[in-house]
């Protein structure tokens, strides 16, 4: 469980996103993917599919389990509807050759051996020949009506083998709590004002600069007292939204010891939720990502769903938000819950971001009104599988979309990507005009 870290980084004050940063959040012709529509097939017809991560290498290296990729997603039933898919939770693994045709190998875990009624987003590190398992404990194991308590878990020490017939992961998995929120640096449940409350989102990460054992995970701020409050550039009603990305450190590397730190960042009076972060490192540069929705910014900023993005020097460094407001990637106004959770790594000299299909066809609906519509007609409009992955280029605190490849197709190590074209202009029609993407399946 978690200990109290050193005095000196408890003196460090985390960099903010700050309101004034955020309010130039727009689209632009480098940050709005093109429009999404519904793939040939799924990935697995009989699953709602969503937030997904790669199986990694301590150093961050995607591994290959004898010429294998795994990925591991949170799955529903595709018989339930789209808006229920997060109180039944279930992680599951898929596997593939060549990176674009996945099967489902099936749930990680038996039934009813992890923490909390269902599992949410995580990570996985396959460490000699072990798999260690980072997810979310969402709720309580049996619990009668569901419940939001959040904690960060791990199940370790499965194992995962490969042979003609495919990939299989078994255990025993040893189940355990890691970290809660000390309602200091984290604010803890009974201390939330907010509309969302979250401690969650475990993500491993191995500093290579430092050589470090971190895990980062998405936090609140306690604010107990808003009027008297004043570190923040925000008002005090604002300040209810108070979004966070955490850190806690293992001095010894095992990834099964944590000890809290402040946040990596904080975004109090901006955001609620600093959904899933994640860092990428490249010419020397820390790249810190987040997705977010555009209900959790916090009133007088008009936010998008949206990956969003910090770039700084070292991992505690001083984060600036990449194209001056933070927003990296988002949807077409026309379509702007098209894809959520993304998920960036690096591929040569670009970077790759994965994401799920979400809602399409709303005609000007918004997710609310998604809730009243006949069932049939929800369960048609969500995707519920993977996008497109789009193509991205980073240079210092700057970033461009440069192409999209077909749904689900997460490049293997030595794949060469389509040529690029050199500009990309959409038109609000739903057609690409200029020399824009590699190629057209995002839009077909």
């Amino acid at each position: 469980m978690a200990n109290r870290m050193e005095p000196d980084r408890a003196a460090r004050s985390p960099p903010q996103w700050t309101r004034s940063q955020a309010a130039g959040i727009e689209r632009t012709d480098e940050t709005v993917a093109p429009i999404v529509y519904p793939p040939d097939s799924e990935i697995d017809p009989d699953v709602h599919l969503w937030d997904t991560w790669l199986l990694r290498t301590r150093d961050g290296s995607i591994a290959e389990i004898d010429g294998y990729r795994v990925i591991f997603s949170l799955t529903a039933p595709s018989d339930l509807l789209p808006g229920t898919r997060h109180d039944v939770a279930t992680i599951r693994y898929f596997y593939s050759s060549d990176g674009r045709n996945w099967t489902c190998g099936g749930p990680v875990f038996p039934e009813g051996t992890a923490f909390g009624s269902r599992q949410w987003a995580g990570s996985a590190l396959y460490d000699d020949d072990r798999l260690f398992l980072f997810y979310t404990a969402a709720g309580s194991r049996d619990e009668d009506d569901l419940s939001y308590t959040q904690r960060i878990a791990v199940g370790a020490g499965g194992r995962i083998a490969a042979d003609e017939n495919g990939v299989s992961i078994a255990g025993p998995f040893e189940h355990e709590i890691l970290l809660e929120p000390d309602g200091e640096y984290y604010e803890r449940e009974d201390q939330s004002r907010g509309m969302i409350y979250t401690f969650r989102d475990p993500w491993f990460f191995e500093d290579p600069r430092s050589g470090e054992t971190c895990l980062l995970f998405e936090a609140n701020t306690p604010i107990p007292d808003p009027e008297g409050e004043d570190r923040f550039d925000a008002d005090p009603a604002a300040l209810d939204f108070n979004g966070s990305v955490g850190i806690a450190v293992s001095p010894s590397g095992d990834p099964t010891d944590w000890t809290l730190e402040p946040p990596l960042l904080e975004g109090a009076g901006t955001n609620q939720e600093l959904e899933r972060p994640h860092v990428v490192v490249q010419d020397g540069s820390y790249y810190l990502f987040v997705s977010s929705h555009e209900h959790t910014f916090a009133p007088g900023i008009t936010g998008y769903d949206a990956l969003y993005g910090f770039v700084a020097n070292s991992l505690r460094g001083e984060y600036a938000p990449l194209n001056d407001s933070g927003l990296v990637v988002t949807n077409p106004e026309r379509a702007p819950f098209q894809t959520y959770s993304w998920l960036a790594y690096p591929h040569r000299d670009e970077i790759l971001v994965s994401s799920f299909f979400n809602y399409y066809d709303l005609q000007g609906l918004s997710l609310d009104d998604v809730a009243y519509l006949p069932p049939a007609e929800q369960q048609r409009r969500f995707g519920g599988t993977l996008a497109p992955t789009l193509r991205l280029a980073a240079e210092n605190a700057e970033t461009r979309i440069l192409g999209t490849l077909e749904h689900g197709h997460l490049p293997i190590a030595d794949e060469d990507l389509p040529p690029l074209l050199s500009t990309f202009v959409d038109d609000g029609s739903g057609t690409e005009s200029g020399d824009g993407y590699d190629d057209g399946t995002a839009s077909h």
